[in-house]
This record gives C-alpha cells, sequence and structure tokens, in this order.
C-alpha cells in the first residue's frame, strides 16, 4: 500500500485579530505565503503539487470564493494547479490533511497542498447573516448555531469543569507557549511576513497604517500568573470561560505539503511525519463532529 509522509510545512506567526500586524492582509496573500514556502521547502517546483486543499471555518469576503484557489495562484502555482476550499470549522485544516492523504493513499496523486487560512478581522464582524438559521434546526437542534463560549460552558457544566482548572490550564499553556519561543522552538515553521497593518491612535481616534514584519506568534504572554488570570471576569455572568482560560482571536495561515513515501524517497526528502488513520466522533457531542488525526512523527 502506498504511504502518505509529510516532507514539509511553513506558517505564518499568529496575529491578534483586529489589533494585529493581519487586520488588513487578504486570506490569499497570508496563505500564498505559507503555501509557497512550504513547496519550496519540499524542493519541488509550483507545477508538480497535484492541488491546494486549504480549510477555513469563516470561507467568505476576504476568505471566500474558493480561497484556496486564489492561494494556489497566489503562492506562484501555474493556473493548470487546482484547488479546493473544506469547511468543517475548527477542524478544517486537519481534514485538509486527511484528505491529502486519503488520496495519495488511493494513488490519486503524489503531492499536495494541506492546510489552513483565517482572518477574523476581515471576516468575522462582516458575515452575511441572512437566513443563517434554519427554523426546524432552531427547534430540535439549537446547539448547532451556538458560539465556541456557549458550547464552552455547556462542556465545563457537563464534565464539571472548574473556573480554576481552566484557569490553571491556561496559565501553563501561555507559560510553555513562552518557554517555546524563548527556546527557539517555533523559529524553523514561521516564515516571516511584512504587512501593512492598521493602527488607531487612542489619544486622536485617528487611523493610519504602518509597515510591519510579523516573524512570531502575537499574543503571547510570559509573565501570565494565575493570580492576575484569576481575577478576570469570566465572559457570561456567572460563567466560567474568561480572557485569561480561553483562545485568542487571531489571523494567520499554515499548510504541509503531503506526498507518497515513495515519491519523497525518490527526491531524498527525510519525511516529518507518516499518515496513519484517522476518525470522527459519531457521537451527538453538542452536534459538533470532532476529528482525530493519527500521525507516526519524527520529532527529531
Amino acid at each position: 500500500m502506498t504511504n502518505a509522509v509529510i516532507v514539509s510545512t511553513a506558517r505564518t506567526g499568529l496575529a491578534r485579530s483586529w489589533r494585529g500586524a493581519f487586520n488588513m492582509t487578504h486570506g490569499a496573500t497570508m496563505g500564498g505565503h505559507a503555501v509557497q514556502h512550504a513547496v519550496a521547502r519540499a524542493k519541488l517546483a509550483p507545477e508538480e503539487i497535484d492541488d491546494v486543499l486549504m480549510g477555513c471555518a469563516l470561507p467568505e469576503g476576504a476568505t471566500g470564493a474558493n480561497i484556496a484557489r486564489q492561494i494556489a495562484l497566489r503562492a506562484g502555482c501555474p493556473v493548470t494547479v487546482p484547488g479546493a476550499t473544506v469547511n468543517r470549522f475548527c477542524s478544517s485544516g486537519l481534514q485538509t490533511i486527511v484528505l491529502a492523504a486519503q488520496r495519495i493513499v488511493a494513488g490519486e496523486a503524489d503531492a499536495i497542498v494541506a492546510g489552513g487560512v483565517e482572518s477574523i478581522s476581515c471576516v468575522q464582524n462582516e458575515q452575511n447573516r441572512h437566513m443563517i438559521r434554519e427554523p426546524w434546526l432552531v427547534v430540535h437542534k439549537p446547539a448547532i448555531y451556538w458560539t465556541m463560549l456557549e458550547t464552552a460552558e455547556t462542556v465545563a457544566a457537563r464534565y464539571h469543569i472548574p473556573r480554576e482548572r481552566q484557569d490553571e490550564y491556561g496559565v501553563q499553556s501561555q507559560q510553555r507557549a513562552a518557554a517555546g519561543a524563548a527556546a527557539g522552538r517555533f523559529d524553523d515553521e514561521i516564515v516571516p511576513m511584512t504587512v501593512t497593518m492598521g493602527v488607531a491612535d487612542k489619544a486622536t481616534s485617528r487611523i493610519f497604517t504602518e509597515e510591519v514584519t510579523i516573524a512570531a506568534d502575537e499574543g503571547i504572554r510570559a509573565d501570565t500568573t494565575y493570580e492576575g488570570v484569576a481575577k478576570i471576569k469570566s465572559a457570561l455572568p456567572g460563567g466560567t470561560v474568561a480572557a485569561g482560560n480561553a483562545s485568542q482571536f487571531s489571523d494567520g495561515a499554515a499548510a504541509c505539503v503531503v506526498m507518497s513515501e515513495k515519491a519523497a524517497a525518490v527526491r531524498g526528502l527525510q519525511p516529518l511525519g507518516r499518515f496513519l488513520a484517522f476518525a470522527t466522533d459519531k457521537r451527538d457531542f453538542i452536534s459538533y463532529i470532532y476529528l482525530a488525526a493519527f500521525l507516526d512523527v519524527d520529532l527529531g
């Protein structure tokens, strides 16, 4: 059987939405940057890519109109390279890797780019919400329209996860991210990118732009403490989710090149990981379907 392997990765830094470096950057620009570098790192010519699959939770506006196809062109791929956008909300990017691996295992392709892109800054508050809810679902499966905040509070209540444990985990996550960044563990995967950013002057309310280079993840707070996080007000009255224990809104893009193991060997490429299997949880878990992919990863 043909094995599917990941031979390269590249990503932008994660920028804070609305106030971060990518608040004026189109999804095709971010995604194209990541894809271009992932392909170059795989030592492939752009025309050798069989397909570009990009996941996106909000595929409209600056990440709409088949953003994967736009990204392929922006990355320098010729018009003969197709692209398809995949939406499974939070699992969208992971799903693209699964689809790419399945096609390679089936012998349908030798090299596929898989990844994801999101521009919360340019899309979330500008969404078309016309007829967004279907009447029958509102009555019978209302949870399908819940926000992540509502979902998180339900999970916390169902599995008895107190605010204290969430805060502890949030602090640990920040400290680990800060330690990883300080040790340079993210340097190889992040490709610096220079963009135009919108900035608001608080004193004068004037809006202006400036050129910035994002070469690291924004939002990592090395000085985070449990005492500080515990003082933050919960997002909902009486709730457990607060800014200190929840993910920030982020903009960014990432891509990897998935190849057949044979094709990678012919080119002398050392796989970063081998795709083994995947599974979705079919239980009615608050109307979400969770996806897990299993990789045999070389951690070097």
